[in-house]
């Protein structure tokens, strides 16, 4: 192989040196600057969105409380509505108590007026029948006919005398 020849290594030493300068003055001047701007400006493109990240996310978190403060508000406004709700039930049931109340005692003294009417009516038909039945007895019993006003009388005088 060429390369390995001793003779050889001058000439090639001063090529490699040459070749070597060549490609560190390129890449020094050329590529090198244009590879640090593309890395600079990606550094600053990474920077920003960082940056917007860090704004979106505070946003984020300002949009997040604003919404549980809005739907803390909107229960309290809800439990508040049922509250109220609750309170116009409760005052509407006691009016509906009370009227039916008042009514339900107002029926109940017609109710009772009438029973006593009725006791007074019966009692006093009763003295009618003892009397009728009273006359209707003795003529059975006897034979004797007795007027009916006779008997209702005999039988008051006893009423009288038992109570």
């Amino acid at each position: 192989m060429p390369q390995l020849d001793p003779t050889s290594f001058s000439p090639q030493l001063f090529w490699l040196a040459i070749a070597f300068i060549l490609l560190y003055l390129l890449m020094s001047r050329l590529v090198l600057p244009r590879v640090g701007k593309v890395l600079g400006q990606r550094e600053e493109r990474i920077q920003g969105n960082l940056e917007k990240a860090v704004k979106l996310k505070a946003e984020a978190e300002e949009v997040l409380a604003a919404y549980h403060k809005s739907i803390a508000d909107a229960r309290a406004e809800a439990h508040s509505a049922l509250n109220q709700a609750a309170a116009e039930i409760a005052a509407a049931t006691g009016a509906r108590e009370a009227d039916f109340a008042k009514k339900l005692a107002e029926q109940t003294v017609v109710a009772e007026n009438r029973i006593k009417a009725s006791k007074t009516q019966a009692l006093a038909d009763i003295r009618t029948v003892a009397g009728d039945l009273a006359s209707a007895m003795t003529a059975k019993l006897t034979g004797v006919t007795v007027n009916g006003s006779d008997a209702v009388g005999a039988v008051e005088e006893i009423l009288k005398e038992r109570a």
